[in-house]
């Protein structure tokens, strides 16, 4: 059983250095993964979520980063507002549905999309994080920080200095004027319409509300399949050929 677990620990961690290394374009390469695009040609997309909701943690895991896979991410706008359920106290204080702790780390997320805007930079933090989540090993979040060579100092400062309560508060005027207002977590809207319980088929949605002229080719259903069996392919192979020479099998 712990063989089992620690190879399954190595597929996500596998995964993780596929999504950072080939699928995100490297940001000091001074080129961009949305391929210059104009902004105003773009589908918004956000996902009201909250860190410890584990709907959430399987959406951002195991769904979200096909938007970077197949291509989609050009045509998109990302937005990820990490407050959810949360609510207000009288006296100014945030509290979280799943407690204390998932109040901290929507902030630890909240201060890494401000610090780091672009998506290409922020998502493997996010997906770092919500994997450990997803793995019910939240409390090592920091060591993301240390797999992606990112110094974890900014985002103590925003946590302390109280810059990251302004952005949560913020998230919060933005998740309770949504209309219609959300039910649960995940909350996914593509181009203002929420997509209910069917938001883990939110490329459908995204390619069929683009209306620009460079309609990628993964929007037809094909090429998304085969690019994402690729991906998976590509990751158990990896796992198939280490778990082999161990002498457990886990594919």
């Amino acid at each position: 059983m712990e063989s089992h677990r620690r190879l399954l620990s190595l597929r996500n961690h596998l995964l993780i250095l596929l999504i950072t290394s080939s699928l995100f374009v490297n940001p000091s390469s001074g080129r961009s993964i949305d391929g210059g695009r104009s902004e105003k040609d773009k589908v918004t997309f956000e996902i009201y979520y909250e860190s410890l909701c584990p709907y959430c943690s399987n959406l951002i895991v195991n769904y979200l980063y096909k938007l970077f896979d197949t291509g989609v991410i050009a045509i998109t706008q990302l937005k990820l507002i990490p407050y959810g359920n949360a609510k207000i106290r009288a006296n100014g204080t945030i509290t979280c549905q799943h407690g204390q702790y998932e109040c901290l780390l929507n902030t630890v997320e909240a201060c890494a999309i401000d610090l780091w805007p672009d998506v290409n930079e922020h998502f493997p933090i996010i997906y770092c994080i919500e994997n450990l989540v997803y793995q019910g090993n939240y409390t090592q979040w920091e060591t993301c920080f240390e797999k992606l060579g990112l110094d974890l100092n900014p985002i103590a400062n925003c946590y302390k200095s109280g810059r990251g309560k302004e952005i949560e508060l913020g998230y919060a005027a933005e998740t309770n004027n949504l209309k219609p207002p959300h039910r649960y977590v995940p909350w996914v809207v593509v181009d203002g319409q929420p997509l209910y319980d069917d938001y883990r088929n939110f490329i459908s949605y995204i390619c069929k509300a683009y209306h620009g002229t460079s309609v990628p080719s993964a929007c037809s259903e094909s090429s998304v399949g085969g690019i994402l069996a690729s991906l998976l392919y590509r990751t158990n192979n990896l796992v198939k050929v280490i778990s082999q020479n161990i002498g457990y099998n886990i594919i």
